[in-house]
């Protein structure tokens, strides 16, 4: 379980393309894979193991790929693949259905052909693949089955969620222990599998885990929305989002902090930024307090004392020498 990142230019540039051709045959799945120009191209892979699942970053020059049932019977890894259209535009092809996406997300299958035509205007198209074994996806073959090569909305809902995840894991996720990428791998399934279940009309089938992780993910981008409003408290939190108090504390349980302290943590957060500022017309600091939803200049500097151990005067006046 790790880390590991690969670019073909550790290779000769005219060779970037046949490493990029035989790290996806070898690594991912047999696969013919043709560049749009094999002069020039460049590509980086990112993988992650999480577990039960797997991510890989890929940006790549354009190119198409085509998997046939010959490719099937020589590697099959048995898993859906549900990839993240991060930048360019994809064409896939699968068992009758097509899609075009771009911003998006897309779901195949590894034991079935399928064909990838990736595009994009003056760069590399990038797309983050989330690898899901099939025995470990707690839904019905059969029903996602009708979700193979066909678009996945990511800008509402578990798709926006699933997809802002899938970002930072990429951003954050290499400072993580393995056994921090171990949780993670099993909050990734539980996030995709809810995602999934969306799609399909059935989100009782997703695991009581999983929806638990998107309301919880719901309630930390609530939060982070509206850290100037004094009136954010754990009430506050679990009437908006219709649960009890009690079930939201529950939610928090396994969490680094209680939802108090998340609120008072991020507050500080955003504060401690602010004050390190030095553009012309920089707020005082009983006014930067009040902007992040801190009720009285006594309130935050005790509160920023212990968080940091100094005063936000102290801290402002270093960093402006």
């Amino acid at each position: 379980m790790g880390w590991t990142s690969a670019s073909s230019a550790d290779v000769a540039p005219a060779d970037g393309f046949e490493w990029f051709r035989e790290r996806v045959s070898n690594d991912l799945m047999p696969v013919a894979v043709s560049p749009e120009r094999a002069a020039g191209f460049r590509a980086e892979i990112t993988n992650v193991e999480l577990g039960p699942v797997r991510v890989t970053h890929f940006a790549f020059s354009p190119a198409r790929g085509r998997r046939t049932s010959a490719h099937v019977r020589r590697g099959d890894p048995g898993e859906y693949q549900l990839a993240l259209i991060a930048a360019g535009t994809f064409w896939t092809c699968q068992s009758g259905n097509e899609s075009i996406v771009s911003g998006g997300l897309v779901l195949t299958d590894t034991s079935r052909p399928m064909e990838n035509v990736s595009a994009d205007e003056g760069g590399r198209a990038r797309a983050v693949m989330l690898h899901i074994p099939r025995a470990v996806l707690p839904l019905r073959p059969d029903r996602v089955d009708r979700l193979l090569a066909r678009c996945i909305p990511a800008t509402e809902g578990t798709g926006a969620i699933l997809a802002g995840f899938l970002a930072n894991l990429l951003d954050h996720g290499h400072g993580c222990r393995p056994e921090e990428l171990s949780r993670l791998g099993s909050i990734t399934l539980d996030l995709a599998t809810a995602c999934i279940a969306q799609q399909l009309g059935t989100p009782a089938e997703a695991p009581a885990e999983a929806r638990a992780q998107l309301m919880l993910q719901r309630i930390h981008g609530f939060i982070d929305d509206n850290l100037g409003d004094p009136g954010l408290t754990p009430r506050a939190i679990a009437d908006h989002h219709r649960i009890s108090l009690r079930g939201l504390y529950a939610l928090f349980e396994d969490q680094p902090s209680s939802v108090a302290s998340t609120i008072r943590r991020r507050r500080l957060e955003r504060c401690h930024v602010e004050l390190t500022r030095r553009a012309p017309g920089t707020r005082p600091i009983q006014e930067i307090a009040t902007h992040w939803g801190f009720a009285s200049a006594t309130a935050f500097s005790r509160a920023f004392r212990e968080e940091y151990g100094i005063t936000p005067t102290e801290h402002r006046e270093r960093h402006q020498r």
